[in-house]
């Protein structure tokens, strides 16, 4: 019988992880089901909806559109090790202030996203938040409770940049 698996090594959320995979096998499934990572989730299976996003080498990915075999190498964070490490600390707590999250289903994409967007701009308005979130489908709060909690945390982080210049 000819073995059709590809040895890929790679490190998740800190970890270095080994393991054989079909190389038709999606990043997202290789973390949900080989490696028991759930955050993030399965949804249109088309690079469309947004859930299925992940960290690829610190550039976000949607995992659905990435076979595991060209990850092979890299550097793949998901929603738990982010927020493992902190860097979700103030989205998450913003997200559950502004009621920005109800079924949960795009809730990892969407904190990946915006904590993207508040790195790429720090200083993005309604209409950049809208419009950079927009490729992440939330069907459940009509986006606005999201855009206020992004909103909210680029207000404080602003407002901590200011107040540090000033000191």
């Amino acid at each position: 019988m000819f073995d059709e698996t590809i040895t890929v090594r790679l490190n998740v959320n800190g970890s270095t992880v080994e393991a054989r995979v079909e190389p038709r096998r999606h990043l997202i499934d290789f973390l949900r089901e080989d490696l028991q990572i759930k955050g993030a989730r399965v949804g249109c299976e088309h690079g469309v909806c947004g859930a299925c996003t992940v960290r690829l080498n610190g550039e976000i990915v949607r995992g659905c559109l990435v076979l595991a075999v060209q990850a092979d190498g890299a550097a793949v964070e998901t929603i738990e090790g982010a927020s493992d490490r902190g860097a979700l600390k103030e989205l998450q707590a913003a997200f559950h202030e502004r009621n920005a999250l109800q079924c949960g289903f795009c809730t990892a994409g969407m904190l990946l996203a915006a904590a993207d967007l508040i790195e790429r701009q720090p200083r993005a308005n309604r209409e950049e938040i809208r419009a950079f979130i927009s490729g992440n489908y939330c069907r459940c709060t009509g986006y606005q409770a999201i855009v206020d909690a992004i909103e909210d945390v680029i207000e404080q982080r602003n407002a901590a940049r200011q107040s540090a210049a000033g000191a």
